[in-house]
């Protein structure tokens, strides 16, 4: 298995976000985790990328335990949240070099992978621009090629496709049943709406 939930709660002072949570994805699956506003989809997430802390209960992520191997577990994430993290004053290739640095590539290595990524989420026409000139659709591919620059084999996007219009909404998820297909990425969405992710995700929970 990619990951394995077990027995996950989460509680803030007197909010249950979570609640005895348990879930495993098998490695190469597109997973969609359902749920309206305030179902602790978000807080699922923050806890597998090991943002935060689980109340009680334990996470692996490729055989590595978020409490005891935190960093590995980091290293194999990829991680997209629903406010894309974008310096809107950095150009396309600027901005993935600059994650890129953060994950210790550099050099030719660095300059092949940013390559890979602008090729793979279909940002060769937009490359040159600023990321505050693109429209939200490229912003968007942007955030992915980020998250993806690592390489990781675990890739987590929240609510990606929540400020796209149906079109640029539909080209994103092509774009990540793409990385899926060629890659053999383990892929988890969150959504609000099953509809939106269940042409392209292998199942829903």
């Amino acid at each position: 298995m990619s990951i394995i939930v077990q027995n996950v709660t989460k509680q803030y002072d007197t909010q249950l976000a979570l609640n005895d949570v348990s879930l495993t994805i098998g490695k190469g699956e597109i997973v969609g985790l359902l749920g309206p506003n305030g179902a602790g989809k978000s807080t699922l997430m923050k806890i597998i990328t090991c943002f935060i802390p689980p109340t009680k209960g334990t996470v692996s992520v490729e055989g590595y335990d978020i409490w005891e191997q935190s960093m590995e577990v980091r290293k194999l994430v990829g991680y997209l949240p629903e406010h894309n993290p974008l310096y809107l004053d950095m150009y396309v290739k600027e901005y993935l070099g600059f994650v890129g640095g953060i994950h210790h590539l550099k050099g030719e290595a660095l300059n092949k992978r940013i390559d890979e990524m602008i090729e793979m989420t279909g940002l060769g026409v937009e490359m040159h621009k600023k990321i505050g000139a693109l429209s939200k659709g490229y912003r968007q591919r942007v955030g992915l090629a980020q998250a993806m620059i690592h390489n990781p084999s675990v890739l987590i996007l929240d609510e990606p496709t929540s400020q796209l219009d149906p079109i640029a909404a539909s080209d994103f998820l092509e774009t990540v049943k793409k990385i899926n297909h060629e890659l053999g990425t383990t892929v988890i969405i969150t959504e609000h709406r099953l509809e939106d992710v269940l042409p392209m995700a292998d199942r829903a929970i």
